[in-house]
């Protein structure tokens, strides 16, 4: 009987079942295009359908040079695969696109699909908001390498500039009055050194910060007014706020300090006599945005968001990886501590800050938590105080 089987076994082999491609590649979970020899698009899964936010019948009448912006590093990878018939890959690259609200980042893994026919396919795997976390956490890194550096600096420099500064102003009464024009460079030099020590004596303060419910939009409000009143005159604000945004835990004097050099440096992007010049200032609630961080089993909820856009030039593709670092700048007289500032002052709220930049948009993106709900206002929404000037975009 076992003879038997066996033969039986021999003369039907075990078949294994045939896969359809199209079902295999529409349960993956990250977006797959196939585009032929003029970008046009003959295939997406439905992960592309849901990134794309367009459905399969659409993006098959469509070349992909239509769905992407224009100069968006996805062009020149397909053309680059195209040319070698080798596969590329691509890591952290902004993808723009009029379907999307900002530039994604995503890594790019693209090859073509076979020698007889010049097809290439372009798999996308968009970077998680945890990546975003590991981001922030080398930013506030930065910042307390910075602190430290503050505290050496307040008091090992600050004490012998001031006995600099007594030394020349004594000199001064003896000199000529052609020598004397030395000593003034040597007090006002030395006077500049002590400002640029006191700005960054900021960074030492490592006081936990006095927390109380916020009403962000009474902050953005405020810093509008005194944005409008000087340095920003001139420039057209829109505010697209959603009024109904639980407080904020945290320093109010701190917070308006942080969105103040946001829409200082919004304002200088757009440079002057820029006629067509705008800072949008945006807030919204997200409940989903949670957080893992790295190496923790901490789970962080910023369901808070608060965004700053103005159509100036952009940053510099080489500064974005590190704005927030200190002593990074794009302007001739500046520190380079301003972010870095921003991102301290948000990061000991517990929130994170982002920045997306291309031509003519930026866009900085920051995530707070929200007050606990045992300390929410209790009054009905309508009876809360309403950011005055609500106006949509």
């Amino acid at each position: 009987m076992i003879k038997k089987a066996a033969e039986r076994s021999q003369a039907a082999p075990l078949r294994k079942p045939a896969l359809d491609h199209e079902l295999l590649l529409g349960s993956l979970p990250h977006p797959i295009l196939v585009v032929g020899e003029e970008n046009q698009i003959v295939y997406v899964n439905a992960a592309a359908e849901a990134f794309l936010s367009m459905s399969t019948a659409l993006l098959l009448r469509m070349r992909l040079d239509d769905i992407m912006a224009f100069g968006c590093p996805l062009l020149s990878l397909v053309d680059q695969v195209r040319e070698s018939g080798s596969t590329v890959n691509e890591y952290g690259i902004e993808l723009g696109s009029p379907k999307f609200p900002s530039p994604r980042l995503v890594d790019v893994f693209s090859g073509p699909i076979s020698e007889a026919e010049p097809l290439i396919v372009v798999m996308l795997q968009q970077r998680t908001m945890a990546h975003m976390i590991e981001r922030q956490l080398t930013h506030r890194a930065a910042a307390r390498s910075v602190s430290g550096m503050a505290s050496v600096l307040a008091h090992e420099i600050k004490n012998p500039l001031s006995g600099i500064k007594g030394a020349a102003q004594l000199l001064e009464q003896s000199l000529s009055d052609e020598d004397r024009v030395l000593s003034q460079l040597i007090c006002s030099e030395t006077e500049r050194i002590r400002n640029l020590v006191d700005r960054m004596e900021v960074f030492g303060d490592e006081r936990p910060l006095a927390k109380e419910p916020v009403n962000i939009h009474d902050v953005l409000n405020h810093v509008r007014r005194l944005a409008e009143s000087g340095f920003a005159r001139g420039v057209r604000f829109i505010e697209d706020y959603d009024p109904s945004l639980p407080p904020v835990p945290g320093n109010r004097d701190k917070l308006v300090q942080a969105f103040l050099n946001l829409i200082k440096n919004a304002t200088e992007a757009l440079g002057d006599g820029n006629s067509e010049g705008r800072i949008v200032m945006q807030t919204s609630f997200r409940p989903g945005v949670r957080l893992s961080v790295p190496g923790t089993d901490t789970r962080i909820s910023l369901p808070l968001m608060i965004q700053i856009e103005d159509n100036g030039s952009g940053v510099p593709d080489h500064l974005r990886p590190h704005l927030f670092d200190p002593f990074v700048t794009t302007k001739h007289n500046g520190t380079g501590l301003g972010l870095a500032l921003v991102a301290k002052i948000i990061g000991d709220h517990g929130g994170i800050i982002e920045c997306d930049s291309e031509a003519n948009r930026t866009m900085f993106r920051v995530l707070l938590p929200m007050q606990d709900r045992a300390h929410h206002d209790s009054r009905p929404l309508h009876h809360r105080p309403i950011p005055a000037n609500d106006r949509r975009a």
